[in-house]
């Protein structure tokens, strides 16, 4: 009976707490190419949702739907990270890329992805930017 508890308590824990939500736009076929990358990997820990539409997600992240359009974010507990940091946040959790957090984590090189980062995130939002609900 206690084992039974233990393995639910464990539960619990695991879904309210270890779980990263990471929010990203299915629409744009670069952001979902590589997002299915990533989903192949069947990381439980993480869970993926689409923007697109979604006013649960500008709810959940306190953020419009033009800032969740422009860059990725993740929501781990209460703290949200958007753009090349959450990329690193999603990197961190799948064993298969790990490597890549790794190396974009360390500090001249991270500066430069993020600088990368934000130019082509900038010309994704405005290739997509006709989603938007108030465009």
């Amino acid at each position: 009976m206690y084992r039974l508890q233990y393995k639910y308590n464990l539960s619990f824990y695991k879904l309210l707490f270890l779980i990263m939500k990471v929010y990203f736009n299915n629409s744009c076929k670069i952001c979902r190419s590589e997002i299915n990358l990533y989903k192949k990997e069947k990381i439980e820990e993480i869970d993926w949702i689409d923007i697109t539409n979604n006013s649960n997600a500008e709810k959940e992240t306190s953020k419009k739907d033009k800032d969740l359009l422009r860059r990725l974010h993740v929501k781990e507990g209460n703290k949200i990270i958007e753009g090349a940091e959450a990329f690193l946040y999603v990197w961190k959790k799948i064993p298969k890329y790990k490597f890549l957090y790794k190396f974009f984590k360390l500090p001249v090189i991270f500066t430069l992805f993020k600088f990368a980062y934000e130019i082509i995130a900038y010309f994704l939002y405005l290739k997509n930017k006709k989603q938007l609900k108030n465009n």
